[in-house]
């Protein structure tokens, strides 16, 4: 396979992947590995190191060290480190695939669009950098009441210190660049805890920054038990900014985390409106697009569908008909549906779907499982005393609710704690803008399933769902601080006066 001689250096001879830290490939001092199960064979695929908390602060005092000297790295020479990684990352998209394939049981074709997808979001995030990092803003005291001209104040934006990344199963390339890229075009230095499933392929990924030449401790992949080295690294005094994205977990890390910028999304429960007027077969194209790619695995994933009595029957019968076309086997095979990631994972969503055939939902498909494979299924006549009417169950299941007004939509909506993003479809595009800023969630999508992206988009969640906002610009900013600069001159000074 292509590309995969320059990966010998990350795996030690008893097959144990390494931890990356000052500029090294590392094997743990603890001696102890974590063991990587692959969601399709449900066997052990890769182990990766088990690091110490003492490893974690020899990283983190390695990143406070090389941020000082990156901080003084011209912009335009950050920007050019990124575009060299963007490059490396697409040229070995094939062995990074792979592990996606093996470790997440992401589809093949899928894996590969995540991995150039990421190496195209490391370029725009160098480009986009180059831009905002380089503008600063004047300001003149005499706009404000009872001065005259005589103090002119600088601001520009500076780096925070140390990121702490902290990407979720499902997209743990993409979701790790997305943090990794920001941080460094603004100055930081980055430390990656990538999540357990995923941990290979994002040590990979690591690997490519690593070709393309950062300065040693810039850059940190530390591998290993949540119990052990979690809790540690939100916490450690050496860490100045946190991006998370994931689960309730993230809950526990803002309560913990002290006064730093916090960046978090943790997951949603994505209505989908349907009114009356809307053209049923986007909607049933929508509807199976948004809620089974990827097993339903992706916090935009549609989760919860709420139909105007009047059309409801239509829009189950063209779903069914446009599932039933859909390929549920091995992600080697590319299919449409692949096993979730774990066992407890396979075993929450069947609970989901008991609790609902307990309480009386009517099953458009027969249920299905065969270890972490489930085969897709809608649940009609989903009341809201179901489980899976609010919880997120992260797998090919989908609810379908039918409501009598859209005021009945948009208070389900609403009444979730979650408010990450939702949809409605309609032809009446005033309509849509009402229902758009009556739901209660960071994004709207008007005749179109969820989505995370174009990644340079705004990207947040309101409620559990999250803290500030993502987006490649929206992350350099929070991953920079304001600093000002005000010179005082001796007497007044107007321009041209």
């Amino acid at each position: 396979m292509a590309g995969t001689d320059v990966f010998t250096e990350i795996v030690d001879g008893e097959q144990v992947y390494k931890y990356y830290a000052d500029g090294e490939w590392k094997k743990s001092a603890s001696g102890k590995s974590v063991s990587i199960v692959n969601p399709t064979t449900r066997q052990t695929q890769y182990k990766v190191q088990a690091c110490t908390q003492e490893e974690v602060n020899k990283v983190m005092e390695a990143a406070k060290t090389a941020q000082k000297l990156w901080a003084r790295t011209p912009l335009w020479k950050r920007a050019e480190h990124l575009h060299k990684a963007a490059a490396i990352l697409k040229e070995h998209r094939a062995p990074i695939a792979v592990c996606l394939v093996k470790e997440i049981a992401k589809p093949a074709k899928d894996a590969v669009t995540e991995v150039v997808r990421s190496g195209d979001l490391v370029s725009y995030t160098a480009e986009e950098g180059v831009r905002i990092l380089g503008e600063g803003k004047l300001l003149v005291s005499d706009s404000f009441p009872g001065n005259e001209r005589s103090k002119y104040c600088l601001s520009s934006k500076v780096p925070l210190g140390v990121v702490l990344a902290i990407p979720p199963f499902n997209y743990p390339v993409n979701l790790a660049v997305s943090k990794i890229a920001p941080a460094l075009i603004a100055g930081n230095s980055l430390v990656l805890k990538p999540p357990t499933q995923g941990a290979v392929a994002a040590l990979h990924m690591i690997q490519c920054f690593h070709l393309a030449g950062f300065p040693k401790g810039l850059i940190s992949c530390v591998t290993g038990k949540g119990s052990e080295i979690g809790d540690f690294l939100t916490m450690h005094p050496g860490v100045n900014c946190i991006s998370f994205t994931g689960g309730d977990t993230g809950i526990a890390i803002s309560k913990k985390a002290g006064m730093i910028p916090l960046q978090m999304e943790l997951g949603g429960k994505d209505a989908c409106i349907v009114l009356e007027d809307a053209d049923l077969d986007l909607v049933a194209s929508n509807i199976v697009k948004g809620g089974y790619s990827y097993s339903g695995q992706r916090c935009t994933a549609v989760k919860v569908v709420l139909v105007m009595e009047s059309v409801v029957d239509a829009v189950v019968e063209k779903v069914k008909s446009k599932m039933a076309k859909l390929s549920v086997g091995s992600p080697e095979d590319d299919c449409d549906i692949t096993p979730v990631v774990s066992e407890s994972s396979a075993n929450f969503i069947e609970g989901l779907v008991m609790d609902a055939k307990e309480k009386g939902a009517t099953f458009c498909q027969e249920y299905r499982r065969e270890g972490n494979l489930i085969w897709p299924l809608l649940l009609d006549h989903v009341r809201p005393d179901m489980r899976i009417a609010w919880e997120e169950p992260f797998g090919p299941v989908l609810p379908v609710i039918r409501i009598s007004s859209v005021e009945e939509g948009i208070h389900h909506c609403n009444a979730s704690n979650f408010g990450l993003q939702g949809c409605v479809f309609t032809r009446d595009i005033n309509k849509a803008i009402l229902i758009s800023d009556a739901m209660e969630t960071g994004t709207v999508q008007i005749n179109s399933a969820p989505a995370r992206g174009p990644d340079h988009f705004p990207f947040q969640g309101l409620k559990d769902s999250g803290i500030g906002s993502q987006g490649i610009t929206n992350s350099i900013n929070m991953m920079t601080k304001i600093k000002s600069t005000v010179i005082n001159l001796p007497s007044p000074s107007y321009t041209m006066g």
